[in-house]
């Protein structure tokens, strides 16, 4: 049976389920080449690297998980939206750890890069999470960071089974979760009003 014809997309999208089975430090040129039943020098046909691969890997991550998170927030809102946008990113990192793991490894190469965009699609999710508790403009950024600096570690952990007591992994979330929730509403009324 004769291989499928490859392409960019194609090579990458491999590489993406690849690094999500092997981790993201693991991806070579001469695996991914193995996986699509080529020689390596083959994949420099339709990628130019191995940077240029794990840079698209990157796009993909970024992209996916914004749509997780928009999907899962959808008509949601406050703790509603956080409950669910923080789940959703939690579920992504861990069935997806070596995507996610290249999407945080990326830094934009120019302005037309398409990195932009899929970062920026992720930062409006995580801003509609937070819309709902009408925090003061000056604050709004630093929930971002402290949100995607919470949900990162806890994910991140949990995909690399750092989780070792026994204890319901999920009961932790959840506390996490609401402890958040219950920050960002004592910002919200503690507010002095206008």
């Amino acid at each position: 049976m004769p291989r499928a014809r490859l392409t960019p997309e194609s090579v990458t999208e491999a590489a993406a389920a690849l690094v999500d089975e092997v981790g993201f430090n693991q991806l070579s040129m001469s695996l991914l080449a193995e996986r699509l039943g080529i020689k390596t020098p083959s994949l420099y046909k339709h990628v130019t690297s191995q940077a240029d691969v794990a840079h698209r890997i990157a796009v993909i991550a970024m992209t996916e998980l914004s749509d997780a998170i928009r999907d899962a927030t959808q008509g949601r809102t406050a703790s509603d939206a956080l409950a669910a946008g923080s789940q959703a990113m939690r579920t992504y990192v861990r069935e997806h750890p070596g995507r996610y793991a290249a999407g945080n490894a990326a830094r934009p190469t120019g302005p037309d890069d398409p990195l932009i965009p899929a970062v920026q699609r992720v930062l409006a999710s995580w801003s509609a999470m937070l819309h709902g508790y009408r925090l003061d403009p000056s604050q709004e950024v630093h929930a971002m960071r402290m949100l995607r600096s919470v949900l990162h570690g806890f994910a991140t952990l949990e995909a690399a089974g750092g989780f070792q007591i026994d204890t319901s992994v999920d009961d932790s979330f959840t506390w996490m979760v609401s402890f958040i929730d219950h920050g960002l509403l004592a910002l919200t009324t503690s507010r002095p009003s206008r």
